[in-house]
C-alpha cells in the first residue's frame, strides 16, 4: 500500500518532471501537502485516508484562524494529489470528491462619501463639449445608479427631461423606466443641445458620442474614468461601477427602503441589493437607534 509521504514526493516529481511546474508551485504544493501529512502525525497508507480525516484537517486550520484563501489552497492542494493519486490508480475512490469548498467571501462594495463624490465631479471642464458629456456621464451615475453598458446604449428617445425619468435596457434585455434628479436632466439636456454637437454628429439616436461622432463605447467611459480618478487622487480605489454601489449606499442612509432600490438598480434578486446594508454603518446605528427603546435614555 503506497504511503502518503512517498506519494507526496511521486506527486510533487510528476508535477516537476511532466508537468513543469516552478519552483514556486512546486515550494506551495510541498508546504501545503506536507503540512497535512504532519497534522496525521503517522505515515498512513493514502487508501486509509477518509473525509473524516480531510475534514477534521479543515478544522484544525480554522482553529489556527488561519485565512478562508489558506483554507481554500490547501483543498485545492490536496484535490491535485487525490486526482494523481487515483489516476496512477494508487486508490479506488476519491474522497474529495466528498468533500465540499467553503464558500469564498464576497468583498464588500466600496462607496464615496458625498464630498469625494462632488470632488470627482469637479474634475471635468465644462467649457467643453467632451467636457459637458463627462459631467453627464457622472452625473447619471450617481443619480441613477446606471451600469456602463446601461449607459452607453441609451438613445435619445430614451430620455424625458420634462418628466426627470429615463428608459434603460438592462441585463437581458429588461428595460425599467428610472427617475434622474433635476441635475441630471440639465447636464445631459446641455449637453444634447451643444452648439459644436452637430457638426460631430455621425450617430444621431444615441446620447452619449465620442470624438468621432458615434456611440461612446464602455471601455472609453472606464478610459475617461481612470482620467479624472487621477485628477481626484482617488485612482485605485475606485471604478464606475464604484458610483453604482456609492448612489445605493447613500439612499438607504437616507432611508430608501430596499424593494425600491432593488427596482432602480435593476436587480433581479433582492439579495442582491441587501449587500447595501453591510456597507452602510450609519444605516445600521439609525436603526438601532429608532428601534432600541432605551437607545435615547441614560
Amino acid at each position: 500500500m503506497a504511503k502518503l509521504k512517498n506519494s507526496i514526493e511521486n506527486f510533487l516529481q510528476n508535477l516537476q518532471v511532466v508537468r513543469n511546474a516552478s519552483e514556486h508551485t512546486l515550494r506551495n504544493y510541498a508546504l501545503d501537502l506536507f503540512a497535512f501529512h504532519d497534522y496525521l502525525e503517522m505515515d498512513l497508507s493514502v487508501e486509509k485516508i477518509d473525509k473524516r480525516l480531510i475534514r477534521g484537517y479543515l478544522a484544525h486550520l480554522q482553529l489556527k484562524k488561519s485565512a478562508k484563501t489558506t483554507v481554500l489552497r490547501h483543498l485545492s492542494s490536496l484535490r491535485s494529489l487525490f486526482k494523481f493519486l487515483m489516476k496512477e490508480r494508487l486508490i479506488s475512490h476519491n474522497i474529495m470528491d466528498e468533500i465540499d469548498s467553503p464558500k469564498r467571501d464576497k468583498p464588500l462594495p466600496s462607496a464615496l462619501s458625498y464630498s469625494q463624490v462632488e470632488m470627482l465631479f469637479n474634475q471635468v471642464e465644462i467649457d467643453t463639449l467632451l467636457g459637458l458629456r463627462d459631467r453627464a456621464i457622472l452625473e447619471l451615475f450617481y443619480s441613477s445608479g446606471l451600469r456602463v453598458g446601461e449607459l452607453v446604449f441609451l438613445n435619445r428617445h430614451d430620455f424625458d427631461g420634462r418628466n426627470l425619468r429615463m428608459r434603460v435596457k438592462g441585463k437581458g434585455k429588461k428595460e425599467r423606466l428610472i427617475p434622474i434628479t433635476q441635475g441630471a436632466a440639465k447636464w445631459v439636456d446641455k449637453y444634447l443641445n451643444y452648439p459644436e454637437r452637430p457638426f460631430i454628429e455621425k450617430d444621431r439616436e444615441a446620447i452619449f458620442l465620442n470624438r468621432f461622432g458615434t456611440r461612446l463605447s464602455s471601455r472609453s467611459v472606464d478610459r475617461l474614468f481612470k482620467q479624472y480618478l487621477m485628477k481626484s487622487g482617488l485612482a485605485g480605489k475606485v471604478t464606475p461601477h464604484t458610483i453604482r454601489h456609492t448612489i445605493a449606499t447613500h439612499w438607504l442612509e437616507n432611508g430608501m427602503d430596499l424593494k425600491t432600490i432593488q427596482s432602480l438598480l435593476g436587480h433581479s434578486s433582492l439579495a442582491t441589493t441587501t449587500i447595501y446594508t453591510k456597507v452602510s454603518s450609519k444605516l445600521k446605528r439609525d436603526v438601532y437607534d429608532k428601534a432600541h427603546p432605551r437607545s435615547l435614555n441614560s
